[in-house]
């Protein structure tokens, strides 16, 4: 499965990577420009602009492996375009090991066979390793293994296991701080297991949570050390708040008010520093909130359907700029219809397996109900979709006997 995936994934790579070598989208990649300039030995900076201003817009992790491919290859070369395209491609079709192992020891080999080569094909899978240079392959990786190892340590054992889990947690933080609205949650439902099981709990709790501690520790200090505020990961919550509730709604974000695309913006992000800009994007963003409820609450709902079927609109002037819209609703709404009916057969075998599901697919798109969404954000949760799809087009009764010879 897993080299199948990948044979896929860097196949599709030549008939696409000229995308990440136009001078225009280089010049507003931003992963690219802070690792160019970490890998020039500059630190975390020039975000947005060559101002050499220290940043804390993006998280660190999947911006230093791109800051090590521009070393070897050049900064933002074709050449390093396409490994980095190609180490997206290896962490997606790694991802088929998690889905895998998790099929199979929840529901059994049947549906793991369909969950592993299910992700191996995915549509979405494929396109967001060959075709996106950002940290979302790398993120889908990380939730699928922190599920299966977080339903793991509910029979663990292993004292160390838990400050292991609680450091990978980290590291996933720290690739995009998201993962922090599920991968605590998932362990706190473990611990609520091994309580009501009779099993220790409190050690384990703080073991993990010293480990989340000691991992994230460093980035948040820089974090105070440069800019002299609390910042848990990124800074850049206000923007994001801002761009996405300002009255806007032909798409679901307004891009022409970020500074990648306006001087106006970019000028007062310099003008300010980061810290100020994005304080006053976020009152700027609350202030419309309060005036605008309705607005707000419409636009939240859009969001929420956004979200799990790709559908924002079908007008003409909407479409010219989005035409792959319609094919992406049917296979997204397809996934979705597919997932729940499996959630609602896996609560139905075995609620506590249920329960875990569910915490991911509600907590981890909360953030961008309320912010706004992309159509990449809700990506890393599909490799547990294909899982409940399997489950759903296997069949309740062979999931049940599956169940039954685990238990």
């Amino acid at each position: 499965m897993v080299l199948a995936a990948l044979a896929i994934r860097l196949a599709v790579i030549p008939f696409v990577y000229h995308d990440w070598t136009d001078p225009f989208v280089l010049e507003h990649w931003a992963f690219g420009l802070v690792a160019r300039s970490l890998a020039s030995g500059h630190g975390f900076s020039s975000v947005f602009s060559p101002t050499g201003a220290p940043t804390a817009v993006l998280p660190p992790v999947y911006t230093a492996l791109l800051a090590g491919i521009f070393k070897i290859f050049g900064p933002e070369t074709t050449a390093s375009v396409i490994a980095a395209l190609s180490l997206n491609s290896l962490f997606s079709a790694l991802t088929c090991i998690p889905v895998y192992l998790l099929a199979k020891e929840a529901f059994g080999s049947r549906i793991a066979k369909w969950a592993g080569w299910g992700w191996a094909f995915s549509p979405y899978g494929i396109y967001y390793a060959a075709d996106w240079a950002w940290s979302t392959p790398l993120v889908t990786l990380e939730v699928a293994c922190l599920f299966l190892y977080a339903w793991r340590l509910e029979k663990s054992c292993r004292r160390g296991e838990w400050p292991l889990y609680g450091a990978l947690c980290g590291i996933a933080a720290l690739t995009e701080p998201v993962t922090l609205s599920v991968l605590p949650l998932l362990g706190l439902w473990t611990l609520y297991r091994r309580y009501r099981q009779g099993k220790r709990w409190r050690l384990q709790v703080l073991s993990a949570a010293l480990g989340g501690v000691a991992v994230l520790s460093p980035w948040v200090l820089r974090n105070y050390v440069v800019f002299h505020h609390f910042i848990p990961v990124r800074s850049g919550f206000g923007l994001e708040l801002y761009i996405g509730n300002s009255g806007y709604s032909d798409r679901w974000v307004n891009s022409a008010l970020h500074p990648n695309h306006s001087d106006a913006e970019l000028d007062e992000y310099n003008r300010m520093g980061e810290m100020d800009y994005m304080h006053h994007k976020l009152e700027q963003a609350k202030a419309y909130i309060r005036t605008h409820p309705g607005w707000y609450a419409w636009m939240t709902a859009r969001r929420v359907v956004y979200m799990w079927t790709g559908y924002w609109s079908f007008s003409h002037a909407y479409l010219k700029e989005e035409p792959l819209d319609p094919p992406n609703v049917l296979v997204d709404t397809t996934l979705t219809v597919l997932g729940l009916i499996g959630l609602w057969r896996v609560f139905r075998g075995d609620s506590s397996m249920g329960m875990r599901f569910a915490i991911v697919l509600f907590f981890f798109p909360l953030p961008y109900y309320f912010s706004h969404p992309e159509t990449y954000y809700f990506r890393p949760a599909d490799p547990l979709i294909v899982i409940l799809a399997a489950v759903a087009i296997v069949g309740r009764k062979k999931f049940s006997a599956a169940q039954q010879a685990s238990g």
